[in-house]
């Protein structure tokens, strides 16, 4: 399942303060987080943050592709360390599936 679509599971279409949060709800299902957004560019804590969130807002059985922006490089260099500080001790499990056209990359993240 290495395709990969520009319909990241936005959900948005508003701003809240600053920055538009990545989800606002729980997905019992699999689905895609756009972390490609001009927000994320120059800001890779929130890019890592909003990555973390995705995933705690994934239902148990199902993953998220944490589509990244290409400014930061490859995901390995930076996402990996993030989450595994925050799931390292639970069974969550990533892997990468693949650079987009747009440059970006996509981490599969499952959640057990």
């Amino acid at each position: 399942m290495g395709s990969h679509s520009h319909e990241h599971g936005d959900d948005h279409d508003h701003a809240h303060g600053e920055t538009e949060p990545v989800t606002d709800r729980n997905h019992d299902n699999s689905w895609s987080a756009n972390l490609e957004k001009p927000q994320y560019e120059d800001d890779r804590s929130l890019l890592e943050r909003h990555g973390i969130e995705a995933v705690e807002h994934t239902t148990s059985g199902h993953h998220v592709n944490l589509v990244t922006h290409k400014a930061h490089g490859h995901p390995e260099g930076f996402l990996y360390d993030a989450l595994d500080e925050r799931f390292g001790d639970e069974d969550v499990g990533w892997e990468y599936i693949e650079q987009c056209g747009c440059g970006g990359h996509v981490v599969r993240v499952h959640v057990p």
